[in-house]
């Protein structure tokens, strides 16, 4: 079971510049802030999200509500798309409130993405292969 993040520098193999540690489970999940360069957020087997301080180490939030893949929205990064067994999640990303869970599958979702533009969203899970297009304003 790995419960540790590590942010490592491609330029220098081996050289880790941050180790966040704070997960009770596998860390499932990872995503890069598209506008804060000091955010990057993780979430785990038991459904806990960490938003870390990448300058820092710190934890700086910590919500419910991924437990298979999370992502943030592109260019403006407000919300948080959060997959947690058949429903994935849209958080607030500044106040992790949950803005709206979107159900239609049947089956654990595997994978879910957003459109360059941060409008659509899809999810993919295990019932019968579907995917799942999301319109999202």
């Amino acid at each position: 079971m790995d419960v540790i993040v590590n942010c490592l520098d491609c330029l220098r193999p081996g050289y880790s510049l941050r180790t966040f540690m704070g997960h009770s489970d596998t860390v499932t999940s990872l995503n890069f802030h598209p506008t804060k360069d000091d955010l990057i957020c993780s979430c785990d087997g038991d459904g806990e999200i960490q938003y870390w301080s990448i300058n820092n180490g710190s934890c700086a939030k910590v919500s419910k509500g991924g437990t298979a893949q999370l992502r943030f929205q592109p260019c403006l990064g407000k919300y948080l798309a959060a997959a947690a067994e058949n429903v994935v999640s849209i958080l607030d990303t500044e106040t992790q409130t949950r803005r709206h869970s979107l159900q239609g599958h049947t089956k654990l979702i595997h994978s879910v993405s957003w459109d360059p533009s941060g409008e659509l969203l899809a999810s993919v899970s295990e019932d019968c292969q579907s995917l799942e297009p999301w319109i999202w304003q």
